[in-house]
């Protein structure tokens, strides 16, 4: 399917989707400029495109695959493609896989999770069919044990991993506990998550010949975001021109973002999508503009990813650069934050997984000041916390060690949890 213009597109989604058509009802009757649309409200978009009366769909649901997103957090929600848009969504992320390092002849073991209406197993193998260079695929699965995946990822001599960084460092912690060699592998391409540089290091440790790379940035609901930049940092990427248009805007005015260097929220535009138009929607992540080539951006993390502890409010980042900033021995391998509620009160467990091998002694009292080190940290970062700590609102912060398989993942996609709360809800 070829990218529609997009006036077409517009005009398109104004005719024959309901919920475009009430969303542009003030809008004069030919608009061009994305500039002249607004937003898309999530909550209001999802809430329109319950299944089987989707009021966002622009015709009948008679031929396409339906797909689910929203898995980790929140209510589950679908996503429609017919076989065109599917054809063209899986071919254009395939061209960009040749960006990544994929070489002809790569034995390419897709790690994704499938089953339950998720997508990215089976978009990756089929990006990987549509690439424009020889490949052999290993359909394997992210939900495969590991004491099967192993051997076969050893008796094919796979090449290429493929997999969220959660899913490739529970395998890395596996392999590096078994002392196996997975020598073959050379390329590590992730997706559906951040990789941090505590995961770089396990993954490091387990497959010292591999390089670790953005496998590319799209989503089931957004459709495709990003194609790879080759070079030193995984989080640039650039847009998948004619068929994707990408905005980053202003977190306070809502104002397109042009210059480099200046943070705003990834929005998007799909033009190859007809059956579920895609027309300025949040993608859900931060980003800017790096300068470096045209339309190149770098991903900066989910617009939104943390939580609120009593009346505090914490970031997953503000944990993560406590972490990196106390842990000059890079002995962290995953972090993971846990809110918990007793005795009235709520608190914050940051639950720290630590590479395999430390023995327990010496090792021991070392963590003991790794952890007052942390806390320290993310006190001087947040010191609304410890102040509330002496109010009496919520619990001091706590450090629970764990190893990488320790942490919780979401069962249906394989990614981390970055914030797991415990509190009870009645």
């Amino acid at each position: 399917m070829s990218a529609l213009q997009l006036s077409d597109l517009i005009r398109f989604a104004r005719h024959n989707s309901p919920f475009y058509r009430e969303l542009y009802a003030s809008l004069p009757p030919r608009v061009e400029r994305l500039d002249d649309l607004p937003v898309i409200d999530q909550n209001d978009f999802w809430a329109a495109n319950s299944l089987p009366d989707s009021r966002v769909l622009t015709g009948p649901l008679s031929e396409a695959t339906v797909y689910k997103t929203g898995g980790t957090t929140g209510s589950p929600k679908f996503s429609v493609y017919t076989r065109d848009e599917w054809r063209t969504f899986v071919t254009s992320f395939g061209q960009g896989l040749v960006d990544t390092g994929l070489r002809p002849g790569h034995r390419v073991a897709d790690l994704f999770y499938a089953g339950e209406l998720y997508a990215s197993f089976l978009f990756v193998l089929d990006s990987l069919a549509h690439a424009p260079v020889d490949n052999v695929r290993l359909p394997i699965g992210g939900g495969a044990p590991l004491e099967s995946t192993i051997p076969t990822l050893r008796d094919l001599s796979a090449q290429v991993l493929t997999g969220t960084p959660t899913t490739l460092c529970r395998l890395a912690e596996q392999v590096v506990a078994a002392g196996v060699r997975l020598d073959s592998v050379e390329l590590l391409l992730f997706g559906g998550e951040a990789l941090f540089d505590d995961q770089r290091r396990l993954l490091a440790a387990a497959f010292p010949g591999a390089d670790a790379r953005s496998v590319g940035y799209a989503s089931v609901d957004a459709g495709l975001l990003g194609r790879p930049v080759p070079g030193a940092d995984a989080r640039v990427h650039r847009a998948f021109t004619p068929y994707s248009i990408v905005e980053i805007l202003d977190d306070s005015t809502g104002e397109p973002v042009t210059e480099p260097g200046r943070p705003g929220r990834v929005v998007v535009t799909s033009l190859f999508r007809r059956l579920m138009p895609i027309i300025r929607y949040p993608a859900g992540d931060r980003a800017e503009w790096t300068g470096t080539g045209p339309g190149h951006f770098r991903i900066l993390g989910r617009a939104e990813e943390g939580v609120r502890v009593g009346p505090v409010s914490l970031h997953t980042q503000d944990a993560r650069a406590a972490v990196a900033a106390a842990d000059t021995g890079g002995r962290v391998v995953g972090v993971q934050l846990v809110v918990r509620r007793w005795d009235g009160r709520d608190g914050l467990v940051l639950r720290l997984a630590t590479a395999p091998g430390e023995a327990s002694g010496e090792a021991s009292g070392g963590r003991d000041a790794l952890a007052r080190a942390v806390v320290k940290e993310l006190e001087t970062a947040r010191p609304l916390y410890p102040d509330s700590v002496r109010a009496g609102f919520v619990h001091p912060l706590s450090v629970e060690w764990a190893r990488h398989r320790d942490l919780s993942v979401n069962p249906r996609s394989g990614k981390l949890v970055r914030v797991l709360d415990e509190r009870p809800t009645a």
